[in-house]
C-alpha cells in the first residue's frame, strides 16, 4: 500500500534531485566495480592523470566541491590499493600532494575512457541540446535552494 508521502516526494525537484543523483551514483559505482574503484574514486584519478603533475588534496576538495576529509577518505582507499602515494609538496613542506602510481595511471586512463563512453552514450540517447538544458536547470535550482539556505529563511 503506497505512503501518503509517495505523491509529495515525486512533485518536489529538490527530493527528486537527491533521489536520482543516488541512483545514478549506485549505477555508476556499479559500473565501475570491475576496475575496483567507486565514482568519487575514479574522479580522483582521472583528476590526477589530468594533471601530470601532484595535486594538493584541498584543490581536489575544491573542484569537488567536497571536504577535505572526504578527499581524504577516497585518497586513502586508492592509496591501499596501490594507484597514488602521498608526498610532501617539494615548494610547502607544510603540504601534501597526492602523485599516481603507474598501476594508477593505467587505472586512470581506463576509468576516464568508461566515463568517457557513458557520456557519449547519454548524449546519443538523450540529446546533446536536452542534457545541456538539464544541466542548466539543475545549476538554476542549486543556485535558488542556496539562496534560500542564506536567506533569512522562517523557522
Amino acid at each position: 500500500m503506497p505512503m501518503r508521502i509517495e505523491s509529495f516526494l515525486r512533485q518536489s525537484p529538490v527530493v527528486q534531485i537527491g533521489r536520482s543523483a543516488r541512483k545514478v551514483e549506485t549505477a555508476l559505482n556499479h559500473i565501475l566495480e570491475e576496475e575496483e574503484v567507486t565514482l568519487f574514486e575514479a574522479l580522483l584519478l582521472t583528476a590526477l592523470f589530468f594533471e601530470k603533475k601532484g595535486v594538493k588534496p584541498s584543490a581536489l576538495a575544491e573542484v569537488f566541491e567536497t571536504t577535505r576529509g572526504n578527499v581524504s577518505h577516497g585518497v586513502s582507499s586508492l592509496e591501499a590499493k596501490g594507484l597514488v602515494k602521498r608526498r610532501v609538496d617539494p615548494g610547502d613542506a607544510r603540504a601534501l600532494q597526492i602523485m599516481l602510481l603507474p598501476q594508477g595511471r593505467r587505472r586512470a586512463v581506463r576509468v576516464a575512457g568508461i566515463l568517457d563512453r557513458m557520456q557519449r552514450q547519454l548524449e546519443q540517447m538523450a540529446g546533446v541540446k536536452e542534457i545541456q538544458t538539464m544541466i542548466r536547470q539543475l545549476d538554476l535550482m542549486e543556485l535558488y535552494c542556496g539562496a534560500m539556505a542564506h536567506a533569512d529563511w522562517p523557522k
